[in-house]
């Protein structure tokens, strides 16, 4: 990896502070956590800084408070669940402090008496409106709390924020935590130098979401997959009528040229040769299955893929070497439809000789509903960030960090 990771750097009494990704569902009163995987994520970071004797201080934001202090967004429900965490690896660990705000008097003074081997975590950093504005003044406060800047928020390092880019140029030492390294690493080779053959799997809704990833893709992967909604935008360029299928007709010419970018480039384009269709946006919508190239029925819509078009994608899945995954295949969030993505989600698992990266909420939320979270190489903790990388867009949050 090009930048500095937290290995290059001496920590021993330090102050580093860690930008972290604990933007976690809380309670609707918010005062529970009710899902802590970003939280684990970023555990081996403070626990490699902490077993070196750092003063770790963390920093994140939390939901959309528009730069006011909103007392269900507060990251104090945090701090129980990060003890429990840290006690798990790490004996006799010392308590985490609070501090109720992310600059000002109170942080500072609790920044500067933590010793070796303890925790602070601040308050949530967009209840200041600096934060999302990158200001200088504010990255710069946020910097004095600190010796050593660290980035860990993948989730976050598209944004180029006070706490992700602005703290940069106010630090000597700017580095990637150990969940960042990890990202960069699986997605970067995905992109630079695959195993092939190369597999990009991509679902959702919209082919305007996904469309200069793809474009980015036919420049590297050997086989491209489509489901979703996205599909029935491609099968309309294709001249198939899809019913009340999701279709963006202001984006039929934009897949009518990847369509002929991917025939030039000899890239393997694959869109579902069968479909489940509906009368209902419902779960209890009355189904069947309708296959072939002609018009769709008028009054119905396109809602998974159907079983024709999962053994035609799983045979591609199983011989590639390096699969990407971003998008579901229908609305599985609805169990009439979610066969083709939990499909998709066993192929890709399925697959022990090739390198898999799933990345985005939805896919993510799948493989997980599929129960194989644990066959998969690498699952990316950024959906936004993730895409950009795909698109191959330089991301603020990494440019910014030291060169190695």
């Amino acid at each position: 990896m090009p930048k500095l990771s937290i290995r290059d750097l001496e920590l021993a009494n330090k102050r580093v502070l860690i930008r972290v990704d604990f933007n976690v569902p809380l309670t609707p009163d918010g005062t529970g956590i009710t899902n802590d995987t970003r939280i684990r994520e970023t555990i081996p970071t403070i626990e490699y800084a902490l077993r070196r004797k750092a003063r770790v201080i963390l920093c994140s934001h939390l939901g959309r408070p528009k730069g006011k202090s909103v007392a269900t967004m507060s990251l104090r429900p945090v701090v129980d669940r990060l003890r429990e965490l840290l006690d798990q690896v790490i004996d006799e660990n010392e308590n985490v402090a609070f501090s109720p705000d992310c600059v000002g008097r109170l942080a500072t003074e609790l920044s500067t008496n933590l010793e070796a081997g303890q925790t602070l975590l601040l308050e949530n950093l967009r209840f200041h409106p600096e934060e999302e504005k990158n200001d200088s003044a504010f990255a710069a406060r946020l910097a004095r709390l600190c010796d050593i800047y660290v980035n860990d928020a993948f989730g976050s390092a598209h944004r180029a924020h006070a706490s992700t880019e602005g703290i940069t140029h106010h630090v000597a030492q700017s580095a990637a935590g150990l969940l960042m390294e990890k990202e960069l690493t699986y997605l970067g080779k995905a992109l630079a130098r695959s195993d092939k053959p190369f597999v990009a799997i991509l679902g959702g809704a919209k082919v305007s979401d996904k469309i200069e990833v793809i474009d980015n893709l036919l420049n590297k992967a050997d086989a491209i997959i489509i489901g979703g909604g996205m599909a029935y935008t491609f099968l309309n360029a294709q001249g198939q009528q899809t019913g009340k299928s999701i279709v963006e007709t202001d984006k039929i010419e934009v897949a009518k040229t990847a369509l002929a970018k991917a025939a030039k480039k000899n890239v393997r384009f694959l869109l579902p040769i069968d479909h489940i269709l509906a009368d209902k946006f419902a779960p209890d919508a009355r189904t069947e299955i309708f296959s072939g190239t002609r018009a769709f029925p008028a009054d119905k819509m396109a809602l998974d893929i159907g079983p024709k078009s999962i053994e035609l994608f799983a045979k591609e899945i199983a011989e590639a070497r390096t699969i990407v995954w971003n998008g579901p295949m229908g609305v599985f969030e609805m169990p009439a439809f979610a066969k083709g993505t939990n499909a998709i989600a066993h192929a890709v698992a399925d697959n022990t000789d090739a390198t898999t990266i799933v990345g985005g909420g939805d896919s993510v939320a799948a493989i997980h509903q599929s129960g194989v979270a644990d066959k998969i190489t690498h699952i990316s903790t950024g959906g936004g960030a993730s895409l950009e990388f795909l698109e191959g867009k330089t991301l603020p949050g990494v440019a910014a960090l030291t060169e190695k």
